[in-house]
């Protein structure tokens, strides 16, 4: 079995992130195992993405250096999480829209 592409197995959900990190949004899978995440920051500029298995917990995590994920401008990345995570995300200025699918694969 070798490396598969990533396949959607949920919904995808999109915030805009900013100086302070909008309301979480939930990214559910349609399958048990589906806790791999697409994520395109279509941004200018970096987001530091929190996630977590609670909303408040995601905010939290956005809002620490140590505790968020930074994503690059104009990037996409698949990362895995707990299944059905939720996700927020901050910047040092300005904003971005970001996209995140629920699947599987890289």
């Amino acid at each position: 079995m070798g490396i598969q592409a990533f396949t959607k197995l949920g919904n995808t959900v999109t915030f805009t992130a900013n100086t302070s990190a909008p309301t979480p949004v939930q990214a559910t899978s349609d399958t048990l195992g589906g806790n791999q995440y697409r994520i395109v920051n279509a941004g200018n500029v970096a987001v530091f993405l929190g996630a977590a298995a609670t909303s408040a917990a995601a905010s939290t995590n956005a809002g620490n250096v140590a505790t968020s994920i930074p994503i690059l401008p104009n990037t996409q990345e698949v990362l895995t999480f707990l299944p059905n995570a939720y996700f927020t995300g901050s910047t040092s200025s300005g904003t971005a829209v970001v996209y995140i699918t629920a699947g599987d694969g890289l």
